[in-house]
């Protein structure tokens, strides 16, 4: 049974309201609720403020942290007022409760920039609450593929890469020219040394830098953008491109190949999802994930 809890003081009649509902809803769907935050916790709930955004710290990198935090002032960019904390509280999610003034609106936030939002009141609590859940609780459940392990195995011929790498270069341009490649967000700005550490190793990222390409090597492996790279320059292998050859599922760690002569960048975090599409479809030869407002028609020609 995954066990949750909810941290710190509750400091409105709001926000208190806010963590009955969320212990009811959660208990309803078989999660146990726990007052120590010592248990073998699958999901807290951090309650923080604009003063002490303070991270919950995890003992566990399975532990999902998602960060609350409530105000009277409506944002005129969310995602510019609110990232910070989502950042500075080092949570898989933050909810952004907005006290407007004909309503109340409550976004979430995620580590990729996404933002949606839900509007208070609808037609009954249980509505409301049921929708909190239905965002939460698939990414709460979700096992995150954060461990790398490096092979110095990489043959010699493909330590400069082969024509598929220099397929990835041209995409990752032409992704940039259409203005698709978001600039990374100034994460050191925010967190102290300490704080950017743990940050790293709890998303398993080398930065903020959103959306990724790969392209398949063999019928075994594949090459993929690195976490945190710029993807308008994909060039070095081992630092921008990395050959991911396997996943191994007892340890929960992706495998990948390396040139022996390179420290190397880590894989992102999406590498378990390519890896399981390329296994599934053989007929599949490329994915570009991107993060866009709008559909992009000309996806088919990056690799022409």
């Amino acid at each position: 049974m995954n066990k949750f809890t909810i941290h710190r003081p509750l400091y409105s009649d709001f926000l208190q309201w806010f963590a009955k509902g969320l212990k009811n809803i959660f208990t309803a769907h078989g999660y146990l609720f726990c007052e120590e935050t010592n248990e073998d916790l699958r999901l807290v709930f951090n309650f923080i403020t604009h003063e002490k955004p303070r991270p919950f710290r995890r003992k566990a990198q399975s532990t999902f942290v998602v960060s609350i935090l409530e105000t009277h002032k409506k944002p005129e960019n969310i995602l510019k007022a609110a990232y910070p904390f989502l950042v500075r509280s080092l949570s898989n999610h933050l909810i952004y409760i907005s006290h407007e003034t004909e309503n109340t609106n409550v976004y979430f936030i995620t580590p990729e920039q996404g933002c949606y939002k839900i509007e208070y009141p609808l037609r009954n609590e249980q509505e409301f609450f049921m929708l909190v859940y239905q965002r939460l609780e698939p990414l709460a459940s979700s096992q995150l593929v954060i461990d790398n392990e490096f092979h110095q195995d990489l043959p010699y011929k493909l330590w400069n890469g082969d024509e598929r790498t220099r397929d990835m270069y041209v995409a990752g341009q032409k992704l940039d020219r259409m203005n698709l490649l978001p600039a990374p967000f100034p994460i050191e700005e925010y967190l102290s040394p300490r704080d950017l550490q743990h940050i790293k190793k709890l998303y398993g990222i080398g930065g903020l830098s959103y959306g990724n390409v790969s392209c398949r090597h063999d019928k075994e492996s594949f090459w993929m953008s690195a976490s945190g790279v710029n993807k308008a320059d994909l060039k070095t292998i081992g630092k921008d491109i990395l050959l991911i050859k396997d996943y191994d599922a007892e340890r929960n760690t992706m495998l990948l190949s390396i040139p022996p002569t390179i420290t190397p960048r880590r894989a992102s975090v999406d590498a378990i999802e390519h890896y399981i599409i390329y296994k599934e479809h053989p007929s599949i030869g490329a994915i570009v994930h991107i993060h866009a407002c709008v559909l992009c028609r000309d996806c088919k020609l990056l690799f022409i």
